[in-house]
């Protein structure tokens, strides 16, 4: 098992194509070629560039990296490699996380796609195609996570023990990366105050049952901490069977999802989920983090990766309290708010009343500070009066004159913009190889 100081994060980025006046392009496929005919120039692998479930999507993925540092440079030089293919083709990346005008994206045909939406439900599923989010990859021991039986067999206790307490903190951080990454407020042309994306796509059955896995909370929302490594594989079953059930309700062969084949795994689209790579490689993905500018992606990888590293290097055991409503370090014990709170509550103010709540503030503040070793750290997540900011926020400010739906022509402007910022702050950052960010967790 490899020392915990040399684990590695990965990065996946999902963006929406558009033209040059900012309206969704469907050319995906002809962008994808190209990058991947620059990344072979270069001796960049070109699977870091893949198609996603629209044809007005990709993603952009990050190699490996043992250091924030090294996993700046790396997303910072795919971002780079992807706005110059965008630049050969006349198209262009919209990064935030959801596109502010009313669109009806073409989804892919492919046969996993095609049973998805007859599950979901045709219109439904046209909801994974209007989002996109950042996934962080946290490298777990070698065998750890196994594509058939969801946890390794015949494993130290230690690596068990290290994959059950990272996938309880990645749980018990989901409303702080809700609330701190939120980025466009509008959704088919309206800001209805909800997190756009974290409603629409993971949906709630109360605050957002119009959400794709809204009926279907096994699937796509936040699973309950894990007591043990085999509760755990057993939830991974447990979500199978589920998705097994609901495509034999919608007609679909369910022998389109073999377990041999890995959908144990594949077959889930939650906030934090467990997966295996290659022969052996393991990893916890988070999956709740919006899609954002570079600078506030690369600010809340710090903040989850810090937290991490001094969850193994302290040797602390996650354990959930119904007593807390933070975290907090008790001995070797970080106790974490109960499910119950951390999902039903805390949650609900992410998604809903966001950063204006007492209890999401003092549950931001220990992370923060968890994060940053018992000191106050990333200060670019925070406001001079000692609260919190996101993207969104600086978005309604500058929109705040709009009375109701979103303009085309203001939709419009705010696409170009973004875009306009993404290609200035990956220009910016690469200059300075994206280090102040990376390792101050400036936004």
């Amino acid at each position: 098992m490899k020392d915990f100081e040399d684990r590695r994060v990965g990065l996946e980025q999902e963006l929406f194509l558009v033209d040059e006046a900012g309206n969704l392009s469907g050319r995906a496929d002809e962008f994808l070629g190209r990058c991947r005919e620059l990344a072979a120039s270069e001796g960049v692998d070109p699977e870091s560039f893949a198609p996603e479930c629209a044809t007005s999507m990709v993603e952009v993925n990050t190699a490996p990296a043992r250091t924030l540092e090294e996993l700046s440079s790396n997303y910072l030089d795919s971002l780079r490699l992807a706005l110059e293919a965008g630049r050969d083709l006349g198209l262009r990346l919209y990064p935030l996380a959801t596109y502010p005008l009313p669109v009806t994206p073409t989804m892919r045909e492919e046969a996993h796609y095609r049973a998805q939406a007859r599950t979901m439900g045709p219109g439904r599923f046209l909801h994974a195609g209007r989002c996109t989010g950042t996934h962080l990859h946290l490298e777990m021991p070698d065998g750890t996570v196994d594509p058939q039986l969801g946890v390794g067999e015949g494993l130290p206790p230690a690596a068990l023990e290290e994959l059950l307490n990272v996938y309880n903190l990645a749980t018990a951080l989901d409303p702080a990366l809700v609330a701190l990454t939120r980025s466009c407020p509008f959704y088919q042309g309206v800001a209805d105050g909800l997190a756009a994306r974290t409603a629409h796509y993971r949906g709630d059955r109360e605050l957002a049952p119009h959400g794709l896995y809204a009926d279907l909370p096994l699937l796509g929302d936040l699973l309950p901490y894990a007591s043990t490594a085999g509760e755990l594989a057993r939830q991974q079953f447990t979500r199978y069977e589920a998705w097994l059930a609901a495509v034999t309700r919608a007609g679909v062969d369910p022998g389109l999802f073999p377990r041999e084949k890995g959908y144990l795994l594949k077959a889930a689209w939650n906030p934090v989920r467990l997966n295996s790579h290659g022969e052996s490689g393991s990893t916890v993905e988070l999956r709740s983090i919006d899609s954002n500018l570079p600078d506030t992606v690369l600010a809340v990888v710090s903040l989850v990766k810090r937290a991490v590293d001094r969850l193994r290097r302290d040797g602390l055991t996650v354990e959930p309290s119904e007593e807390v409503g933070v975290l907090s370090v008790d001995g070797d014990r970080l106790l974490v708010p109960g499910f119950a709170y951390l999902r039903g509550h805390l949650f609900r103010e992410a998604a809903a009343r966001c950063l204006d709540s007492p209890q999401m503030v003092s549950y931001l503040d220990s992370v923060v500070e968890f994060a940053g070793d018992g000191v106050p750290a990333f200060e670019g997540f925070t406001t001079a009066d000692g609260g919190y900011t996101n993207p969104e926020t600086e978005l309604l400010g500058e929109l705040a004159h709009l009375a109701g739906p979103i303009p085309e022509d203001e939709g419009l402007r705010l696409v170009r913009r973004s875009c306009e910022e993404l290609e200035e702050r990956v220009a910016t950052l690469r200059a300075g190889r994206g280090t102040a960010s990376a390792e101050t967790g400036a936004l």
